[in-house]
């Protein structure tokens, strides 16, 4: 069941920390607060799965991909 949480009384400075962080993530201040409170309160045994997958989509962002497909037939071809 989800729960709608509240926060009241947040400074400005924080607000704006928290807006920018999640622009840099390519998401919503919303979905920001709920990653930052999943990793917060989340056992050390839950991967990050979400925040893996934004890094490498940020280290492969405007490099050529390659099918899978075509890098095996490359291997097979190479031998």
């Amino acid at each position: 069941m989800a729960v709608s949480l509240h926060v009241r009384n947040v400074d400005d400075e924080l607000a704006r920390a928290l807006k920018k962080r999640a622009a840099e993530k390519g998401r919503s201040a919303e979905a920001e607060h709920r990653a930052i409170l999943r990793q917060a309160l989340m056992p050390e045994s839950a991967f990050d799965w979400e925040g893996r997958a934004a890094a490498l989509r940020e280290r492969l962002k405007g490099k050529i991909r390659l099918r899978a497909e075509d890098l095996i037939r490359e291997d097979r071809d190479s031998r």
